[in-house]
């Protein structure tokens, strides 16, 4: 009984608690600030990913043929 009621209150403490986040980020007021303006723009050279195949297939499970298993059942 108690967790169906914490639950339930933890589900509205969250919803609230987003909604006066939300409701705070967009009543601010914003400012420009001089350290936003001199913000430094790195490109890095394009990279080229090659994958290849491994040279022989792992076997991973085994086959009917290998070993039937429906003529042991009864």
């Amino acid at each position: 009984m108690i967790d169906r009621i914490f639950a339930a209150a933890l589900t509205f403490c969250v919803l609230a608690g987003g909604t006066v986040a939300i409701a705070s980020a967009m009543f601010e007021t914003r400012q420009p600030s001089a350290a936003a303006a001199a913000v430094q723009v790195v490109h890095l050279p394009p990279v080229e990913v090659v994958g290849r195949r491994a040279e022989r297939p792992t076997a991973v499970a085994a086959t009917e043929r290998a070993e039937p298993a429906s003529r042991n059942l009864q």
